[in-house]
């Protein structure tokens, strides 16, 4: 049975009171239903802002691929602007030599001048064409350097944060957590070690600094979200209770542990989700005591706020 971070608070406020009045259970079940549904809310929000991210990428491609195409169109049109000015003022040399010969010309005459006029006309139409290429150009342009610019401060702000983070947590060791950038967002992973003793959902004082030092170091930053994660190993939990029957119920209190630990050292509680995804994300097989010990982890992925992204999205 999987618990949300609502679910905890839930649990833990009956933990707290052998005896509960009624009125007090509704109120706290009322709770848990809200909170649950803001939980739902922020998820969906989240794997909206991944869906646009891959859409935004999908699209900056497609622009540079109709700009190379126009480019070529434009060196075409180009060339055949140049050929025709050519054929312009060869035909109208020739009519000019015309206008000082005889009247048996005449006919002749009348028909260089339709031809005249046919290139003429031709060369007004492919010079407006090629004004709306220019300027189709010029638009498209801009608007790849405009994703560019907000793709490339994007990145600079998701470096900069794990930078901040790496260097608030230096006192760590390599073994105990990890700070990386993928997929344009920072990932902490705190090994169980730092945090937790074996079975426990009691965060320990050398994983409490740990957290302490990373809510510091960006608790002022409001334009991020934190998804906090609990990974356990696939070895069933030892002591089983009314609100632990595995390693889902593991994952989920250990999670919400940390948010609640993270919110009272700064962090807004409406920045940070909580999940358990128990032992059915591993980052190695569960076949040997090193890799199980490397699933039983912690991770805080931290994604800075798409919106000025939503914005371009929104006026293309």
């Amino acid at each position: 049975m999987k618990l949300s971070f609502p679910s905890f608070i839930f649990l833990s406020l009956l933990l707290s009171s052998c005896i509960v009045s009624k009125k007090k259970f509704d109120d706290m079940l009322a709770q848990k239903v809200k909170a649950e549904g803001e939980l739902a809310d922020k998820t969906k929000k989240l794997d909206q802002a991944n869906a646009s991210i891959s859409q935004l990428n999908d699209e900056l491609k497609k622009i540079k691929k109709d700009n190379d195409s126009l480019s070529e169109n434009l060196r075409a049109n180009n060339k055949k602007l140049s050929d025709l000015n050519k054929d312009y003022e060869k035909l109208n040399n020739n009519y000019k030599l015309s206008l000082t010969k005889s009247g048996k010309l005449n006919q002749d005459l009348a028909q260089q001048r339709d031809q005249l006029l046919a290139i003429q006309d031709n060369l007004e139409k492919t010079r407006l064409q090629n004004d709306s290429l220019s300027r189709s150009l010029a638009e498209r342009e801009k608007k790849v350097k405009e994703l560019e610019q907000v793709l490339a401060k994007k990145d600079k702000a998701v470096q900069d944060l794990k930078n901040k983070i790496s260097n608030a947590l230096l006192n760590f060791k390599e073994n105990d957590l990890t700070v990386k950038v993928k997929n344009g967002k920072v990932y902490v992973s705190l090994a169980e070690q730092l945090l937790f003793g074996s079975g426990s959902i009691e965060v320990d004082k050398k994983g409490v600094g740990a957290l302490q030092q990373l809510a510091k170091a960006i608790k002022d930053q409001k334009d991020i979200h934190m998804m906090i994660e609990g990974h356990t190993d696939n070895v069933p939990i030892s002591v089983k209770s009314k609100y632990m029957e595995d390693n889902w119920d593991l994952s989920v209190l250990r999670a919400t542990a940390i948010t609640k630990i993270l919110i009272k050292a700064g962090m807004t509680p409406n920045q940070i989700t909580s999940a358990g995804h128990g032992e059915f994300s591993p980052v190695a097989p569960n076949d040997n005591a090193q890799n199980k010990q490397k699933n039983r982890r912690t991770e805080i992925i931290i994604t800075p706020n798409l919106d000025e992204l939503f914005k371009i999205l929104d006026t293309n």
